[in-house]
């Protein structure tokens, strides 16, 4: 049986690539794209994906999230996260949220094809120029450690920050997630007073060095 595998980056270019490479394969098939997390959830709602290889940075939702929602409710379909991003803080972040697999993009596509199968075959793959990374991290980690900024806030205040980041208005926010333009206030307070951030700029800032927003 063939792989399937939804793809899921906010550039076109990659997608496309990707898509090219993997027809020469007989048992993997790119079955679906997305350009953001938000979508992604649809098209694997929709579409059943055995995997999923998944960028980190993105508009609307972020990997990260994207693939803790995944994960949650789709336990069986695997994610392999495919991002420019070297620091180990996004590693352990995208494995917490339940990810399998971890390369750069800069990787050969011979890679991303192993990685996919040791991922499919029940395994976790992490890239080599990363390894040690990981390593590091999870031997420095304690219990007497102070959680980093980023893991202070919930997935909600996460998600708010996100589209405040990228713009949205209150009434926006509030839309799209579904609650009331008080509860968005209220989380923006929330985000602010954890972050001990004082403006909307600097908001914008965090959200990017924090790889929530590719804006």
């Amino acid at each position: 049986m063939k792989t399937k595998i939804l793809l899921v980056d906010d550039h076109k270019i990659l997608r496309d690539g990707i898509r090219s490479l993997v027809k020469g394969y007989d048992d993997i098939e790119v079955i679906g794209e997305a350009a953001d997390g938000k979508t992604a959830l649809q098209m694997v709602q929709e579409l059943q994906p055995d995997l999923v290889v998944m960028d980190i940075s993105m508009p609307d939702m972020n990997g990260i999230d994207a693939t803790r929602k995944i994960r949650n409710k789709y336990p069986d379909i695997k994610v392999i996260a495919l991002s420019m991003h070297h620091d180990k803080q996004f590693v352990s972040e995208i494995f917490r949220a339940g990810a399998s697999g971890y390369l750069i993009k800069d990787s050969a596509f011979d890679e991303l094809d192993h990685a996919i199968r040791v991922v499919m075959s029940g395994k976790t793959y992490i890239n080599p120029q990363i390894a040690s990374l990981v390593v590091e991290s999870l031997v420095s980690q304690s219990s007497s450690t102070p959680p980093q900024s980023f893991a202070l806030l919930t997935e909600r205040e996460r998600e708010v920050l996100q589209l405040i980041s990228e713009g949205r208005s209150t009434k926006q926010i509030a839309f799209d997630l579904s609650v009331s333009s008080k509860t968005v206030e209220s989380h923006r307070r929330q985000v602010m007073g954890k972050l001990n951030i004082r403006s909307v700029a600097e908001l914008t800032k965090f959200a990017i060095r924090e790889g929530l927003t590719s804006v």
